[in-house]
């Protein structure tokens, strides 16, 4: 039995070209400001004198943390540990990406993470969406990103918020719809508005799950650096690159231990801002 050829990559390739060709000025002033913001972020970054970075990250370890001397110790002797490999501008490039990453993976995905855990049909709409998002290669991201985007930081920072995404979409839907429905017929009975049940009922009691999706947000930000550095993103994943492809094992061991440091750093203090 003969089946006939469907051409779907044939229609996905001719929309994304069609996209290109009709919306491309739009995509290009888009590509513009957010490089402009990513610049804006890691010279900002990289302003702070290095001494004074350090103990930042030591301080606002210390303080999330409850006082955890250990994690403030730890976070500190990490980024020391980096500016003695010499890798420093390349971490803060890489953690500039991954903030604004992360943090437009946010600003899209709890949103739509709350309308899916109110509205059925949303859900329903979505959840597909987000299984294509999250089994699709990560590779073929950045096809489309370099046809919109061209080389460079901004593509590796779309691929990378498509990505990260689906993990907080999918916790902020399930912390919304974990909501006793005790509680929101209380938040009724006082007569509260949709806006004050959301912020002051639901938000609150459905927070340790949306933050357990920021944190999988971040962590899924960093693991795309050195995938995003194979269109131009730059930083420590960029440099992970060249230990490949020159096969320098010194340069791809103490890029990849520098990534594996902000990780850890990160991870730890978006665990303490978690509501026990």
């Amino acid at each position: 039995m003969t089946i006939p050829r469907i051409p779907l990559g044939d229609f996905v390739e001719e929309a994304v070209y069609w996209t290109n060709d009709h919306l491309g000025f739009y995509l290009d002033a888009f590509s513009d400001i957010l490089g402009y913001l990513l610049l804006i972020m890691k010279n900002g970054l990289l302003l702070i004198p290095e001494p004074l970075f350090i103990l930042l990250i030591a301080a606002i370890a210390y303080l999330v943390s409850n006082k955890d001397w250990k994690l403030s110790i730890g976070s500190a002797v990490g980024f020391i540990l980096i500016l003695s490999m010499d890798l420093w501008e390349l971490s803060i490039e890489t953690l500039a990406l991954v903030i604004a990453s992360a943090g437009m993976a946010l600003v899209i995905g709890i949103p739509i993470g709350i309308l899916c855990g109110k509205n059925d049909h949303i859900l329903h709409i979505v959840k597909p969406i987000l299984d294509l998002m999250q089994t699709m290669p990560s590779f073929v991201y950045l096809i489309p990103a370099v046809i919109f985007f061209g080389l460079g930081n901004v593509p590796g920072m779309i691929a990378t918020v498509v990505f990260a995404m689906p993990p907080t979409i999918r916790l902020t839907n399930l912390g919304i719809r974990e909501v006793p429905k005790e509680l929101v017929e209380v938040a009724d009975a006082f007569g509260s508005t949709p806006w004050q049940k959301l912020v002051k009922v639901e938000i609150p009691v459905a927070l340790k799950t949306i933050m357990a999706g920021v944190n999988q947000c971040i962590m899924l930000s960093l693991s795309m650096v050195v995938v995003a550095s194979m269109i131009g993103a730059r930083g420590l994943g960029y440099q992970v690159l060249i230990g490949i492809q020159r096969v320098d094992i010194a340069a791809g061991f103490e890029a990849g231990i520098g990534i594996v440091i902000i990780a850890i750093v990160l991870d730890r203090i978006t665990q303490h801002l978690t509501p026990k």
